[in-house]
């Protein structure tokens, strides 16, 4: 059989599987809505509100407002889900209370916000990203998936996909970075791991896709801020992200805090209905975040009635916590405010999650004991998380070969960060076992044993300010405070380190200096550590920076001074052994940075993907004038987007272009070889961008297009190729319009975003 023909048989196979599916999800839809017109037609006005109302038990909660009287609300049908309730028992007495004792016996929904593990927890998503793995990214959702429906829950209000170019936010360490083309592939990851190819098995959660919408962007980097910025930008760099998770099947999305356009996000039709329903056709649940509906108070909208209405007209399905639904939208629906159809709507959405979930089939489906025994904190969940954790490390600096280190002697690990197994997992752990996670300093013993003979001390109070460390170490993160003048402590610490060989110098952030409510203006090392770090170089001994950071930080004294520099980001459960792992060889270090490092905090926000003004700077420049920088120091980052070091050494060959022009029917294929000069098998992240040299509108420098992981063993080489088409050039033009426009591009390919070899193709008309 000749190829043709082998082709056309698969393409009629393959037609043919996508109809028959297509019309199993048609046949399913059909006796879904079949279901739910009944269920609706016997349901009250005040059950159908009731839906829409989800309320927390107040085991972890992100604000002030705990619910009240939830036993008596569920009997009464008056609550549609709950978050932050966990365990099979306490669920199951819950869901008991609804399907035995309520009316119409509808089954309730248990969501909790699993961000980046359950138990067994991986590394912050920012550290996640890092990996640039997207196997592995996929494969850690799963496993939170499996281990948080285990535990009863079957809603994760996860991914957070917001785009953030401003490391002064914290909530940058719950995303993927500042790049639209990454943060859209991991959104994607994502979900699938969380959703799986079922909804309904009972080893899967529904997906959340949140903030939306750029929530990531607030004004000044404080969270909760206003947010602005033109339909342009808002198309071609923030939106992408969303779209892409929902293209993946999420099957809901989040409302932010910000305002867009100077409506908030809870009250905001355009977006929630012109843009989410119409235009991209999501079918799926809308959610506020905490309280949203009632901050629309504070944001000026009006009254907590007022604020209900606005809110389900917008295109709101459900109220989390604040229940102004709950109490006001039956009074604005007698006074004609809001109709039934748009409470029948919201109450639908409700419904068909739990539908999709196999909750009208078996409402107790997630509630067996015997898979929290058994699938929770398993050998392989955790095998798995010391190779994320591993994966996500980013080596910043590395000179003269100081690591990896040898596994003799003596080492001395110091500092406030080296003894806190707390604070390991990172922000965002609400479900973690906290005191059974082991610190840097257990870890590294655990992996080490008798090789190795450690010593520690703790060498400086987190920071200076004892307000301040209690305001970054909440939650149960406490890190014990010397009350010692600073001096006195720094001093012992370094008497500790004369009998060792190394230093390890354990310093960075706490784990809730950043996340939510996390925001900085000072993103340098607290001065409290970097006095210690000063006093730990003038020892004369090598020093190795383990950096814990939940966002980019400014590091410009210590890339200066310190041999070496592992950015470890908050690594999960299993951080202490993994640092071992790649301190001493086991492993070699692949992380790329998937946000800029700034020089100081000036600069931001700061991203790769800028635009050229009309005044650029000259290439290599620092300073010219009148044009476009900085008196004080250069435009450029201290490390760049896709940066990281390695133990080995890749070289890249020139571009190749299989053509030098293409149609917008053609593709072109980009080749780049790469070969490991180095004395380590390794790891490393390949990266095309792309520049569109001339447009109808500005666009930016560089715009990462695609992305290989790849495994050379020392001495080995590899051509690695990509494959460019017309809808890579893409772009929203001034009409919103996803259009490609002829000229010329430039493609380059490099280990990150600033170290490149470039060629030049053109796009014919």
């Amino acid at each position: 059989m000749n190829q043709f023909a082998m082709n056309l048989i698969k393409n009629i196979l393959c037609c043919g599987l996508i109809l028959s599916s297509n019309l199993l999800f048609a046949q399913q839809d059909q006796k879904m809505d079949a279901f739910i017109d009944g269920l609706m037609s016997k349901m009250t006005i005040e059950e159908k509100i009731g839906q829409l109302n989800l309320v927390t038990a107040g085991e972890a909660t992100t604000g002030s407002v705990v619910s009240t009287d939830v036993e008596s609300k569920i009997k009464a049908g008056n609550i549609g889900g709950i978050f932050s309730m966990t365990s099979p028992a306490r669920i199951r007495k819950a869901q008991e209370l609804a399907v035995k004792e309520s009316r119409l016996k509808i089954p309730i929904i248990f969501g909790m916000d699993v961000i980046h593990g359950y138990k067994t927890i991986f590394p912050i998503p920012l550290g996640l990203a890092a990996t640039w793995d997207m196997p592995l990214i996929q494969k850690t959702a799963r496993v939170a998936a499996v281990e948080a429906s285990a535990d009863g829950l079957n809603w994760t209000f996860s991914p957070m996909v917001d785009i953030s170019r401003d490391a002064r936010w914290g909530r940058i360490s719950e995303g993927s970075g500042e790049d639209t083309y990454l943060s859209s592939r991991i959104a994607r990851e994502m979900v699938i791991g969380y959703q799986g190819d079922d909804l309904s098995k009972n080893n899967t959660l529904m997906a959340c896709v949140k903030h939306f919408a750029l929530y990531g962007a607030a004004e000044s980097g404080r969270d909760y801020n206003t947010t602005d910025m033109s339909l342009h930008r808002m198309y071609n760099e923030y939106l992408p992200p969303y779209k892409a998770a929902l293209d993946a099947g999420a099957m809901s999305v989040m409302t932010s805090f910000n305002d867009i356009n100077g409506v908030p996000a809870s009250a905001n039709h355009w977006l929630l209905t012109d843009l989410l329903r119409k235009d991209w056709k999501f079918n799926g649940l809308v959610v506020t975040d905490y309280t949203a509906v009632n901050e629309l108070i504070d944001h000026g909208l009006g009254d907590l009635q007022k604020v209900s209405e606005l809110s389900l007209k917008a295109g709101v399905d459900m109220d989390m916590v604040g229940e102004g639904f709950l109490t006001t939208l039956k009074k604005s629906l007698n006074e004609g405010k809001v109709s039934e159809d748009d409470i029948n709507r919201a109450c639908r959405f409700v419904l068909e999650a739990k539908y999709r979930l196999g909750l009208f089939e078996d409402p107790f489906k997630y509630c067996n004991e015997d898979r929290a025994k058994k699938e929770i904190l398993t050998v392989e969940h955790l095998k798995l998380a010391r190779e994320a954790a591993g994966k996500s490390f980013v080596l910043l600096k590395n000179e003269n070969n100081s690591l990896p280190l040898k596994k003799q002697g003596t080492v001395a690990v110091i500092g406030p960060l080296a003894n806190t197994g707390a604070n390991m997992p990172g922000t965002w752990s609400v479900s973690a076992d906290l005191n059974n996670t082991q610190s840097l300093v257990e870890g590294m013993r655990s992996v080490l044993g008798n090789k190795v003979n450690i010593v520690t001390h703790l060498g400086a109070n987190l920071t200076d300010d004892p307000a301040l460390q209690e305001r970054s170490t909440m939650f149960g993160r406490t890190i014990p405070r010397d009350d010692r003048a600073p001096e006195e402590i720094i001093a012992a610490a370094v008497k500790v380190s004369q009998e060792a060989d190394v230093i390890i110098a354990a310093l960075g952030e706490s784990s809730e200096m950043s996340g939510e409510s996390s925001s900085r203006t000072d993103l340098n090392i607290p001065e409290s550590q970097k006095r210690l770090l000063e006093a730990l170089v003038k020892t004369g001994k090598p020093v190795v920076l383990v950096l814990f950071a939940g966002r980019p930080m400014t590091l410009t004294w210590e890339n200066e001074h310190v041999p070496a520099i592992l950015n470890v980001w908050f690594g999960g459960t299993e951080t202490g052994k993994a640092v071992a792992d790649v301190l001493f060889g086991d492993v070699n270090p692949s992380g790329k940075l998937p946000a800029t490092f700034p020089q100081n905090v000036g600069q931001l926000p700061m991203y790769y993907s800028q635009k050229n003004t009309g005044r650029p700077l000259a290439k290599d420049a620092w300073f010219q004038k009148f044009r476009s920088n900085y008196l004080d120091v250069s435009n450029e980052p201290l490390y760049p987007f896709g940066y990281g070091l390695s133990y080995t050494k890749f070289e890249y060959g020139a571009i190749k272009l299989d053509k030098s022009s293409i149609s917008k029917t053609d593709q072109i294929k980009v080749t780049v070889s790469v070969k490991n000069n180095g004395n380590f098998d390794g790891e490393e992240v390949v990266q095309l961008y792309l520049q569109d040299l001339v447009g109808s509108q500005t666009r930016p420098v560089k715009e990462l297009k695609g992305f290989q992981k790849i495994f050379l063993g020392k001495g080995k080489s590899k051509d690695v190729e990509f494959i460019l088409k017309e809808e890579d050039l893409r772009f929203y033009n001034q009409k919103l319009e996803f259009v490609s426009e002829p000229g010329k591009f430039k493609v380059y390919v490099g280990t990150n975003s600033r170290d490149v070899q470039e060629a030049e193709f053109e796009l014919m008309d």
